[in-house]
């Protein structure tokens, strides 16, 4: 998985400078965090939409697992380009998760 975030991140790293009539990232960060924090908005929105669904059909239906990893993909790289935006290297967020493995979650939280 690391090899895909960071050639994910070369490319949304090259796409700062890239045109944004040619670029659907570039013209995302031409646009501002406005734009990219909508875009994950919608995506999130898309996630609990297909999930609700999922759900209903007692978590049995192939199509709508299918659409859940599909809108899974659509927010992790609209995620991706937002820290991107804000020059967070994806291998902060790694480290970070890595820090709470083995940290039961009410703990972590208490430690905020």
């Amino acid at each position: 998985m690391d090899k895909i975030l960071n050639k994910l991140f070369l490319i949304l790293t090259a796409r700062k400078k890239s045109d944004p009539k040619k670029s659907y990232v570039s013209s995302l960060y031409n646009k501002g965090i406005k734009k990219i924090l909508k875009k994950i908005k919608e995506e999130t929105n898309e996630l609990i939409i297909v999930t609700k669904k999922f759900k209903e059909k007692n978590y049995k239906d192939n199509f709508l697992r299918y659409e859940i990893i599909k809108e899974t993909a659509d927010l992790w790289f609209h995620t991706l380009i937002c820290i991107s935006y804000l020059d967070i290297l994806h291998t902060e967020i790694l480290e970070e998760l890595s820090s709470r493995i083995g940290i039961s979650g009410i703990e972590e939280k208490n430690n905020r």
